[in-house]
């Protein structure tokens, strides 16, 4: 299947930076263990690092917090400091960043998304256990997997967004300005993107994932394919609603883009009323979700690294 290779043509820009090496790349796995580890990081994560407000010190405390969890495997994590423009003026913030070079000569880069954050004001007891969260937790557990797996054709990095939430309503100063500026980071070292993949509350009970109708049709199909793969038919759906997400960024900047996210967080099928909530905690996530949505996540690796 070469559905993807020629979208590396229109990705940010031509080339790459990854040397070729001799080491010869295992299949992406997914387990129990590892959605087990993620489900603890996550609840760790609540209870150590809430509130989490972008442009914070919480919000710092919870980058240093992942670059350390991030790390435990063996993987070179940094905090990538940056400011940006808010409603309120230039506030610092800070993504984490996980790469992995590629064994392939000019590999282009597959890029994997969770922001961090919670939205301000939202009330006491409020986690941000499945919005946030979760999906920081299940990348924390992609990196061991990849990490565990040895080293892919391709380029990856694994981000940790901060200020995905917006203060007031999405506008040019207002939220995504962690995937903005992951963005410019590639653009000015002429890095192509094969792929940019958003991961979204997928800690839900309940999961079911819904891809928004705002992104690349060719990824979108190959998530199709490998919930089929992974014996997860079933588990993934084409909604119509356009989201704004980091992936988004990534879509409008001429990168191929998918979001994976469950936006039926609630008390009852269709409901989303556990969405910015302090209804948002660990009780509402399982390990059984995330183990669905991580083994979704590692065969679309591996179905990129076919490509």
């Amino acid at each position: 299947m070469n559905f993807l290779v020629r979208f590396i043509a229109v990705a940010v820009l031509a080339g790459g930076v990854a040397q070729p090496r001799s080491a010869v790349a295992g299949r992406v796995t997914f387990t129990a263990a590892d959605a087990r580890d993620a489900y603890e990081t996550a609840a760790e994560f609540v209870r150590t690092c809430t509130p989490r407000d972008a442009g914070t010190i919480r919000g710092r405390l919870a980058a240093n917090w992942l670059m350390d969890r991030a790390s435990r495997s063996g993987a070179d994590a940094f905090v990538d400091s940056f400011k940006a423009d808010t409603p309120d003026g230039m506030r610092p913030f800070a993504n984490v960043v996980v790469e992995f070079k590629g064994t392939k000569e000019n590999a282009p880069w597959v890029v994997l998304l969770s922001h961090f954050d919670t939205p301000p004001g939202i009330g006491k007891g409020f986690e941000g256990a499945n919005d946030g969260a979760s999906t920081s937790a299940l990348l924390v557990s992609l990196v061991n997997a990849v990490r565990r797996a040895g080293a892919q054709g391709d380029n990856i990095a694994f981000i940790w967004t901060d200020a995905e939430e917006c203060r007031v309503s999405y506008s040019a100063n207002d939220g995504l300005q962690g995937a903005r500026h992951a963005m410019e980071q590639f653009k000015a070292k002429r890095r192509a993107v094969k792929a940019a993949i958003g991961l979204d509350m997928l800690g839900d009970r309940n999961l079911h994932i819904r891809m928004p109708a705002n992104g690349t049709v060719q990824l979108q199909n190959a998530v199709f394919e490998a919930a089929k793969r992974a014996g997860l038919e079933g588990l993934v759906s084409l909604g119509r609603d356009t989201v704004k997400d980091d992936f988004a960024v990534f879509l409008d900047a001429g990168c191929p883009a998918v979001n994976l996210i469950d936006f039926e967080f609630g008390s009852a099928p269709g409901k989303n009323d556990y969405w910015h909530t302090v209804q948002d905690t660990m009780d509402k996530i399982s390990d059984e979700s995330l183990l669905k949505a991580g083994m979704l996540v590692a065969e679309l690796l591996n179905m990129l690294e076919g490509n």
